[in-house]
């Protein structure tokens, strides 16, 4: 069937813009394919930029994911194919032809080619990496001989070496020559002959020089760097904190072995980000998952354990009931509040533990300050509790009209607000000094722990306005 006039006319638009949304791209992909005209999705992605066509592709069906990748030249589809989510590079490697494979990930940067081979099988890897070609293979399996998770795992090594006793001349022949092949060519490094890096030059620094001048003469010898071992999120606050381009990774012998660039750097973010909001959720999803490429009887099985640690954890509110039976029987009104009660403490100690772990995540909270930051907390917590209190008791009276029953409601939100706000702000510090991850401490958790203490707290203040033993 052929497109009709309107369809031809949006077709072409998407196509002359550079900006065009992906989901519009998406869409008129899709129906494109489906009509067989392979022709003209060719012409609709040609002009699209790599990210977009990446996620267009990504919203179509397994079947035609495939079709529309292959449409891509060699050199869009390598450079698209980094952009990819790694269920779906895993799913188009299933579907590619032997040599097809090796021609985009030998293709690939080194970091982003580690990044999909620590998300493949085993097998997989140790298939596809003796078939890549020399340079690669060794470029690749340095980056795989470092740990998970630190700086020599995510660096590449695809960077501009210069030495100081070239011209500024000869160093921008240099580049010239490697421009093409290096992750970026903004920073220029400098090593002695043994490969150590002995200083750093920006290329603006570069090409406003003499070109008689020695790259000695110009070069700054103060250098940040990092270690191998670093940890990734360390690396990350670093290139945050120093507003860089990229940093320089050395080994213990100081021989610079590649660069952290910032790319690497948003990636790392927003990895870490998703990791800590899940987990403030309780588990509730795997940080590396795509949300509609996720199992979900994986899914289920993540967020089922958290709910049955939480679910047994809430037995304990039952408890605390069941041992005041007494008194909710002849108060029967104090039952009302109960909800109340425990729903504002879960609310006030989530608060509290965010505010605490973020402090802890980004470094402007540290375990010396704990003593300060409690105390803040409980405070916050006080004056919380005195308004919504205040608040609390004048409206138990009305519903109720019963003033002990409405004073203990008052009282106890006090209590429970302070108390909440102390065990959100400590919880997550005892995990940090324990060297646990704090986001483990999260909302639910601390939410139930102030629920039975709670009621323990609410149901005994009642017990005492009362004079009820």
């Amino acid at each position: 069937m052929a497109l009709d006039e309107t369809t031809h006319s949006s077709i072409s638009a998407v196509a002359r813009s550079r900006k065009a949304p992906h989901a519009l791209v998406q869409s008129q992909l899709q129906i494109l394919l489906s009509q067989n005209d392979l022709e003209g999705a060719k012409n609709l992605l040609m002009p699209v930029q790599p990210a977009d066509v990446a996620d267009a592709i990504e919203g179509l069906p397994v079947t035609s994911q495939v079709i529309a990748f292959r449409l891509l030249s060699k050199a869009e589809a390598i450079e698209v194919f980094e952009y990819l989510d790694s269920a779906v590079q895993q799913s188009l490697l299933e579907e590619f032809k032997g040599q097809d494979v090796l021609d985009v990930v030998d293709q690939m940067s080194p970091d982003d080619r580690v990044r999909l081979f620590d998300e493949l099988p085993a097998s997989v890897v140790s298939r596809l990496l003796p078939q890549l070609s020399a340079e690669e293979r060794q470029a690749t399996a340095l980056l795989l001989g470092y740990e998970a998770g630190t700086a020599g795992h995510i660096m590449t090594p695809e960077y501009i070496s210069l030495k100081e006793t070239w011209t500024v001349n000869q160093a921008l022949e240099q580049i010239r020559q490697l421009a093409n092949i290096s992750e970026t060519i903004y920073y220029l490094y400098v090593t002695d002959p043994a490969r150590r890096l002995t200083g750093i030059l920006s290329l603006r620094g570069l090409v406003t020089a003499q070109p008689e001048q020695t790259i000695g003469e110009i070069m700054v010898r103060e250098v940040m760097y990092v270690q191998t071992d670093m940890q990734q999120e360390e690396v990350a606050r670093m290139i945050q904190r120093y507003d860089f381009l990229a940093l320089p990774v050395v080994d213990a012998e100081q021989h610079l072995v590649g660069i952290v660039t910032v790319d690497d750097v948003l990636d790392i973010l927003e990895a870490e980000t998703t990791k800590d909001i899940y987990t403030l959720g309780g588990g509730v999803q795997a940080g590396t998952d795509s949300y509609f490429q996720s199992d979900l009887l994986s899914v289920a099985r993540r967020r089922v354990t958290w709910l049955l640690v939480l679910l047994v954890t809430n037995t304990g509110t039952s408890a605390v009931i069941r041992s005041q039976q007494d008194i909710l029987q002849q108060v029967v009104a104090l039952a009302a509040f109960i909800p109340l009660l425990i729903g504002t403490g879960g609310n006030v100690g989530a608060q509290s533990s965010t505010v605490v772990i973020r402090g802890l995540n980004t470094d402007e909270i540290a375990l010396g300050k704990a003593g300060m930051v409690i105390r803040r907390e409980a405070i916050a917590g006080a004056l919380l509790g005195l308004m919504l209190g205040a608040v609390v008791l004048v409206w138990a009276y009305f519903l109720q009209g019963n003033l002990p029953v409405a004073i203990a409601v008052g009282i106890s939100l006090v209590a429970i607000s302070v108390l909440a706000s102390i065990a959100g702000s400590t919880l997550p510090l005892i995990f940090q000094s324990l060297k646990l991850d704090p986001a483990l401490m999260s909302a639910p958790f601390i939410t139930t722990a102030v629920d039975v203490l709670g009621v323990l707290i609410y149901l005994n203040v009642a017990r005492l306005i009362l004079h009820m033993q």
